[in-house]
């Protein structure tokens, strides 16, 4: 048994594996010493080519968003009855398109209950539907949002009374600095109207759903207070 053990065990000599231009004593062909260098060669080539392209792809995924509190106009501007348009930049450094809009109006306890904190003397809300994205508008004499895409719609607060809207319109922090309105990150909230880290359209936050859709890692963090 232990002589064909040794029979079955190849030898490491080039010489000895009957491959054409072998020398006495070497364990690899000059042949295939240099076709193994090149490609090595060429793998180290293309890395330095790919690796700095994937580098720059994948980065803005691990890059926390930073914020800068935008203006949006004197308080006297907004009424607690209704909303106002305003625009403001949510991508910078693409011009036009990097603009958006929202809905913005003065904290109503009768509508909205108690305040939690400071960010709650305004109401923010966001634009885009929660069932695909496309953009509602809000109807002053429904007191409605409505999307004109596949009928979603959202009563006076922003929670969905209708259409396939997964949970209530986003909204942004907001506060208040020498009598002007100014707007911070956005924000999505359940049917509660609980914060949590923006989330896409189409993803449920209640129940189950606060864990199958998580925060992207590239957005703040709630724990982590808007800064100026």
């Amino acid at each position: 048994m232990a002589e064909q053990n040794r029979k079955r065990t190849k030898s490491p000599y080039t010489v000895d594996r009957d491959m054409p231009g072998a020398f006495e004593g070497e364990t690899i062909t000059r042949r295939r010493l240099m076709t193994g260098t090149a490609h090595g060669m060429g793998a180290l080539a293309a890395g330095a080519f790919a690796l700095p392209a994937i580098g720059f792809a994948l980065g803005p995924v691990f890059e926390r968003q930073k914020w800068q509190w935008q203006d949006l106009g004197p308080l006297a501007d907004f009424s607690s009855d209704t909303y106002s348009p305003k625009t403001f930049e949510i991508v910078a450094g693409i011009g036009e398109a990097g603009y958006s809009t929202v809905y913005v109006r003065r904290y109503n306890e009768a509508i909205d209950g108690p305040k939690r904190d400071k960010y709650d003397d305004i109401v923010a809300v966001s634009t885009r539907c929660m069932h695909l994205g496309c953009a509602v508008r809000f109807v002053q004499a429904a007191e409605r949002f409505v999307c004109p895409c596949h009928g979603g719609v959202y009563d006076f607060k922003g929670s969905v009374i209708g259409g396939p809207p997964v949970r209530p319109l986003d909204r942004f922090y907001t506060q208040q600095v020498d009598g002007r309105v100014q707007i911070g990150p956005r924000y999505s909230v359940n049917s509660e109207f609980t914060r949590f880290s923006p989330r896409d359209p189409g993803e449920p936050l209640d129940g189950i759903g606060q864990f199958m859709y998580p925060a992207r890692f590239s957005t703040p963090k709630l724990s982590d207070p808007p800064t100026g």
